[in-house]
């Protein structure tokens, strides 16, 4: 779920002996190690992706529509610009949330993410895409059910919106910085239900972050799942993952 690797890293050793107790809880699996480090490639993936910004967007068919773009966990809106960018010159109408920097869901994320679409949807008459990172991706999801009619379909990248919450390097952390147990968010929340509207999921299998079965999905669970050459960080980053956003948003509207 975070944008910081090396943070999960250092959280995990530091906390997941308990796992490992002699009689104790048997630890979901996750993320090899050396596919989590591989996340410290996000400045190389960025250089890449401003060196191919402009044949990034050329290999997009963009319909105009307007998509909101929901950051993972500690990530800023910052963070998602060189996707907004590309999108943008793409001629999608690409939109931050608005919220600032990510800490972990609210009781009131999903309300506010509401007035996000209705302020977005005032402008452009029409539903509003959604394109969520990783625990981005569950507010995208989760969404979509709370307000189906104003979502024209939901895109997420690395989500863990399927199998074991634990199956991952974040939920520690996402549980010390959200306040809330992972599998106890404060909205109501079926994270394996499908949301009544198109939706992709793009996974990789060198993600390193979030275990890539629970990214991918079992079917009912996604309407498609687009498997992307890429890292955790770099599903935001990399040229691999920004085009398979492309790709995914060209699904929906397929």
């Amino acid at each position: 779920m975070p944008p910081y690797a090396d943070a999960i890293a250092s959280f995990w050793k530091v906390h997941s002996w308990k796992d490992r107790i002699v009689g104790g809880p048997r630890a979901a699996e996750r993320p090899s190690l050396s596919h989590l480090l591989g996340n410290a490639s996000v400045p190389f993936d960025l250089a890449r992706t401003r060196a191919q910004s402009a044949m990034l967007a050329q290999g997009m068919r963009s319909d105009g529509r307007h998509v909101l773009l929901i950051p993972g966990l500690l990530a800023s809106e910052q963070r998602m610009e060189p996707l907004r960018a590309v999108l943008g010159a793409a001629g999608y109408v690409a939109h931050g949330w608005g919220m600032g920097r990510n800490f972990g869901p609210k009781p009131d994320s999903l309300e506010q993410i509401d007035r996000r679409v209705d302020a977005i949807r005032r402008e452009s008459g029409a539903p509003v895409t959604l394109v969520g990172w990783s625990l981005g991706g569950l507010y995208a999801r989760e969404y979509a059910k709370f307000a189906a009619h104003k979502v024209g379909g939901v895109v997420t990248m690395g989500t863990p919106f399927s199998g074991d919450p634990r199956a991952n390097h974040a939920w520690r952390l996402y549980q010390l910085v959200s306040g809330f147990p992972v599998d106890r968010p404060p909205f109501p929340c079926t994270r394996e239900a499908k949301p009544p509207v198109p939706t992709v999921a793009l996974w990789s299998p060198r993600d390193g972050v979030i275990l890539p079965a629970c990214a991918r999905g079992r079917a009912g669970e996604r309407d498609r799942a687009i498997e992307v050459d890429c890292t955790h960080m770099g599903f935001a980053a990399a040229p691999e993952g920004i085009a398979a956003v492309g790709k995914a948003l060209e699904a929906i509207a397929a």
